[in-house]
């Protein structure tokens, strides 16, 4: 692996505390509105895949429902995402950090762009970022490597120049897909032993600890 010069960053479960959000909404939607007894982990599990994929699981494969039922999601979501959403505690000091070292960075979420876009802005760290890629962006999607081969393209970066943080085994398939050091945020949704056995590159405990981490490589 080469030096590293290009950081590009999964969103929610990463840079941004969404968790509550998202099982608020898939709640309302999937036990409440299409009334079935889903766990909480059941729920989560494929968060971080587009949102199609996961409805469509929960639908047993009815895929003439699948934009409805989305839609629904999204109405409820939107509608209490601006006043839950927040930065992860230390994420904007890291940031500062990995700027003032040199970093580029990029966003690549399986968000839509313009939510994703919101998110990041109502945290205040929008600015960070020079390129941000959602789920609308892109017609493949995580663990597809494509989207992150994307970010490096329009960043600039050969891939095995890049890292991927990102809080899901999707996002270590994709960055280990894509040639990238992958780093499992250890903080995000998903717990460290379904990310370990993915084969991240490196983890952290927390995003102010990756300039170091890189550093000492």
């Amino acid at each position: 692996m080469k030096d590293i010069d290009t950081l590009l960053f999964d969103c929610d479960g990463t840079l941004i505390d969404t968790y509550d959000i998202i099982l608020t909404s898939m709640r309302h939607t999937v036990n409440g509105l299409l009334e079935q007894s889903r766990s909480d982990e059941e729920l989560m599990r494929g968060v971080g895949t587009p949102l199609a994929d996961q409805m469509l699981y929960f639908l047993d494969g009815d895929e003439a429902r699948v934009e409805e039922i989305v839609e629904l999601y999204r109405q409820h979501n939107d509608s209490i995402h601006d006043k839950s959403v927040r930065p992860f505690p230390d994420v904007k000091d890291a940031l500062d950090e990995l700027k003032d070292l040199g970093y580029k960075m990029g966003v690549i979420t399986s968000k839509r762009h313009f939510m994703a876009n919101r998110g990041l802005e109502i945290c205040g760290i929008r600015d960070y970022f020079d390129v941000l890629i959602g789920s609308d962006d892109f017609p493949l999607h995580k663990p597809d490597a494509g989207p992150i081969l994307e970010g490096c393209r329009l960043m600039g970066a050969n891939p095995s120049n890049c890292a991927y943080i990102g809080d899901s085994p999707y996002d270590i398939q994709a960055a280990n897909a894509a040639g990238c050091l992958s780093v499992a945020a250890l903080w995000g949704m998903f717990e460290p032993d379904t990310l370990r056995s993915k084969d991240p590159c490196i983890e952290i405990s927390s995003l102010g600890k990756l300039a170091g981490v890189l550093a000492a490589r």
